[in-house]
């Protein structure tokens, strides 16, 4: 089974800890100021904590940080559950290629920390998306398997892919849309996968919930382009290294619906700006489900057989000041 590591600020400094079977949390030995350093350097700290039963912090007396560290690399995966493409006006089948998009690691935020709205934005969306956390150096194209799955992934975590709509598809800046601060939240545990856990990725239930309404709901048997295949089309085209993440793409159920007639606007060269924010606000009219200020996401992901539980991400929406 593996290990659930927090990063955590206990009122005077920042710290890392192995979450313990009572609930508790045993600190991890050692300084490391990045995720990538507790990756390279810390191993050996952090199964020394998980041998600790008990734990000797309780979790209501300390913060809960994002367990990814800048700087990093946010590289995401679009569209790649089919009922989320069927939604965003696309045929729901696998499509011929693996859209790669990145996201700013000035989004980054923690468990517990409000998302903030910026003041032009009114289609705000949410995404529960599972978090791939890379633990060795990828600088050359490598084939990834099942059987070296935990050679180069170290573990996995919740992340909300918060994304701008009004931006992301009127201007057709995925990167913009999706990387205003605060808009990547994260945790509020990382999951250290043990050496025979490679399969445990294909095995997760993913849900998301709003106000406690289930918005999203899905299992990542369900994912179009495998996580396997996508690190290697990476390694052909960038370098990885240890900490940084992997986004694997959301499912169905987000506040976005889009017919093909829309889509076809939206990406239409031709037609003005106007008339496309037009067809888009017109098309959003009727749609309730856009996170407005004050409403409450909580993000989960746990396997099957309970086994491995990533544990709660929530985060509030607030207005910008």
């Amino acid at each position: 089974m593996g290990v659930r590591v927090a990063r955590f600020n206990n009122g005077s400094r920042v710290l890392w800890g192995v979450l313990t079977s009572t609930g508790k949390i045993e600190p991890i030995a050692g300084e490391f100021d990045s995720l990538g350093s507790l990756l390279t350097a810390g191993r050996g700290a952090v199964h020394q904590a998980a041998e600790v039963e008990n734990g000797s912090i309780s979790l209501s007396d300390v913060q809960l940080l994002s367990p990814v560290t800048k700087p990093t690399k946010i590289v995401c995966q679009g569209v790649n559950y089919a009922n989320h493409r069927a939604e965003a006006g696309m045929k729901p089948e696998r499509a011929p290629y693996n859209l790669i998009f990145y996201k700013s690691d000035s989004a980054l935020a923690g468990p517990g920390d409000h998302v903030v709205r910026p003041s032009n934005v009114r289609l705000l969306d949410y995404e529960v998306e599972v978090g791939l956390v890379i633990g060795k150096d990828i600088t050359a194209r490598t084939e990834i398997t099942q059987s070296n799955f935990v050679d180069y992934v170290a573990g996995m975590v919740i992340a909300n892919d918060v994304s701008a709509r009004d931006v992301q598809m009127l201007e057709g800046q995925w990167y913009k849309g999706k990387s205003y601060r605060t808009f990547c939240p994260v945790g509020p545990y990382l999951y250290l996968f043990d050496d025979n856990e490679a399969a445990l990725i294909h095995e997760l239930e993913l849900n998301l919930y709003v106000n406690g309404e289930v918005r999203q709901s899905a299992h990542t048997s369900q994912l179009l382009f495998k996580p396997e295949e996508t690190l290697t089309e990476l390694s052909e085209i960038l370098d990885l290294v240890p900490g940084d993440l992997v986004l694997t793409g959301t499912p169905g159920g987000v506040a976005l619906k889009m017919s093909p007639d829309v889509a076809k606007v939206m990406n239409d060269p031709a037609v003005s700006f106007a008339d496309k924010r037009a067809a888009l606000m017109e098309s959003q009219s009727h749609i309730t489900n856009y996170l407005n200020d004050g409403d409450e996401m909580v993000c989960t992901v746990r396997s099957a057989d309970g086994r491995a539980d990533l544990g709660e991400l929530r985060n509030k929406v607030v207005s910008s000041k």
